[in-house]
């Protein structure tokens, strides 16, 4: 059975927890807002922007944040942005969506269509030390972006494909050879959206339009899931203790009666588990690990 964090908070399309400095962080993207919570039930913070807004990472004092122009540093207690480098800020059509920190201290971001998602309009970046490069185009809704606890494989998913795909990493976390097919979700009820890995290397991927969190060994294969009250299921984070797995979701696109069916939509879930998560690690912004 899993609670409800903030249950007052109910997103549009929920995306992007992280666990920092004992609170869970998330967006709202369609709604352009930045969430915080922490775990004992005190009144929430919400940060409301001109952009959309979609995904995070942990830095020296606050947070890495990607929205549909630019990666930028942003400062949880007075509420300021500063903006790190531009992100296809030439391309309204486009906006930020799934992203994670490396174990390496780079700072991974996808890009689509903000209401075509075709692979003409997806790519996926890294940001590390001061420098933004674009590692892959052609992917029509990036996902699933996480890491294995050594740092030397990185998985993505391109929703639309239905499938995660795994790529080997260099010790300065850049990809070596082509990515290979690590879960086809053909058969699945439900897309890959966001994943996060644990402390055995497994990945936990949010099934959107599956009701539930899918956790997928290393070699590929699902032992264990978590099923869920709200069909759209959109990204997972550890947080706390790291046996407490937060799970954002969205209630975009359903009609009045699927609303009505599924009244928790768009509400952040925690669930126990029994196998840790991982920290997330830090962001180097600069030439400093």
């Amino acid at each position: 059975m899993a609670d409800i964090l903030a249950p007052e908070i109910v997103s549009e399309l929920g995306e992007g927890p992280i666990w920092s400095d004992g609170r869970l962080y998330w967006f709202d993207i369609l709604g352009k807002r930045l969430f915080s919570a922490p775990p004992d039930g005190a009144v929430p913070r919400i940060w409301q922007f001109d952009e959309h807004f979609s995904a995070a990472g942990r830095i020296p004092g606050g947070l890495i944040l990607a929205s549909e122009t630019a990666l930028w540093r942003f400062d949880p207690e007075t509420g300021t942005k500063a903006r790190l480098v531009a992100l296809e800020a030439d391309r309204p059509e486009t906006r930020s969506n799934d992203g994670r920190a490396d174990r390496q201290g780079g700072f991974w971001i996808g890009t689509m269509g903000k209401t075509a998602p075709i692979p003409e309009n997806g790519a996926l970046y890294r940001y590390y030390r001061g420098e933004l490069r674009r590692l892959r185009s052609g992917i029509a809704i990036p996902n699933a972006i996480c890491f294995a606890p050594d740092g030397r494989r990185g998985y993505f998913a391109d929703t639309r494909q239905d499938r995660i795909f795994t790529w080997p990493l260099d010790a300065e976390g850049w990809p070596e050879a082509e990515p290979e097919v690590f879960h086809d979700f053909a058969a699945v009820d439900g897309g890959p959206d966001g994943a996060v890995v644990d402390a055995e290397g497994a990945l936990w991927v949010a099934l959107w339009g599956g009701s539930r969190v899918l956790r997928l060994r290393p070699d590929g294969s699902a032992d264990a899931e978590i099923a869920l009250p709200a069909s759209q299921i959109t990204c997972p984070a550890f947080g706390g203790d790291l046996r407490r797995l937060y799970v954002t979701s969205a209630w975009a696109g359903l009609d009045a009666g699927a609303r009505a069916a599924e009244p928790e939509a768009g509400r952040v879930f925690a669930a126990k588990v029994a196998v840790p998560g991982l920290p997330e690690p830090m962001v180097a912004l600069d030439g400093t690990p």
